[in-house]
């Protein structure tokens, strides 16, 4: 679950931003105040749900008088033309929450969508799909939430969260074995250290020199395979780079622990969900 108040911040700006200075002015022309009716939110294409906490947030703030009833809640599978919830009063007010609900709800179900779609791939493995921090800036919580739903797991939230030594910070303090004795003194006692290597000579150095995890960066299934077996237990080995649906099982099958891929969370395609009107009184 996402904490509500993460929730209510990030649907009160879409709000904001929607309503503008004056408004629905369209809704507030064209439907009667009085005007009731009943909708749905309908899947058009077979995914996974992610996101209806934002969507229910969406029509409430607009008028708390609207009810939102779940019928397939988050992380649910959903097939095209299946009801994932309904939502019931004011015309105006659903037609005024309609475009942010689903501007959460789509692209979440997406990136749930897909996460599961790697998640099923590797399901014979021991392997789990993990995100990244490739994330929209502010909704980054939202993203890997919906992560979650699709069956994966979370990367670091944030820098703060662990010492992720990456290529970069490798070249910037004069290797491997200075930057981890480097980090290894700065870190407090829970935080752990992951170090990034493209070849297996780097890893042999990472390895003498000992560390929590290791990144494997675009190393192909022969060296995922020798580098799995030097690791031997000793360190979380993370798979990175080209990690599709069509290669995500053979990558896993290396014996892995991990398979990060940034694409979930910054190109997932959208589910499309519609809002279908069943009766307006």
């Amino acid at each position: 679950m996402i904490p509500y108040l993460l929730v209510d911040q990030a649907v009160r700006a879409g709000l904001l931003e929607d309503l503008g200075r004056a408004g629905d002015i369209t809704t507030e022309a064209v439907v009667p105040a009085e005007r009731h009716a009943v909708c749905t939110l309908v899947a058009r294409d077979p995914g996974v749900v992610a996101g209806l906490d934002f969507a229910r947030a969406a029509f409430a703030m607009v008028d708390p008088a609207i009810t939102f009833t779940v019928k397939l809640p988050d992380a649910s599978r959903v097939a095209p033309g299946e009801v994932i919830a309904e939502i019931s009063g004011s015309a105006r007010g659903i037609l005024t929450g309609e475009r942010v609900a689903l501007n959460f709800l789509g692209p979440l179900s997406g990136i749930a969508t897909a996460t599961r779609g790697i998640a099923d791939a590797i399901a014979h493995t021991k392997a789990r799909i993990t995100c990244t921090r490739k994330t929209t800036p502010g909704l980054r919580f939202a993203q890997k939430y919906a992560v979650r739903c699709g069956g994966g797991a979370n990367h670091r939230f944030g820098l703060d969260d662990a010492i992720l030594i990456k290529d970069n910070h490798i070249a910037l303090a004069g290797g491997i074995i200075p930057a981890l004795r480097t980090a290894k003194q700065a870190a407090g006692h829970l935080v752990k250290i992951e170090i990034e290597v493209d070849t297996l000579d780097q890893l042999e150095a990472a390895l003498q020199e000992g560390v929590d995890a290791v990144l494997l960066d675009n190393m192909d299934t022969t060296q995922l395979r020798q580098a799995v077996a030097m690791i031997n237990g000793t360190a979380i080995a993370e798979a990175s780079g080209r990690i599709t649906p069509a290669t995500a099982a053979s990558i896993a099958e290396t014996g892995v622990d991990l398979i990060s891929a940034g694409w979930l969370t910054h190109s997932a395609k959208v589910l499309d969900i519609g809002l279908d009107f069943v009766r307006v009184t």
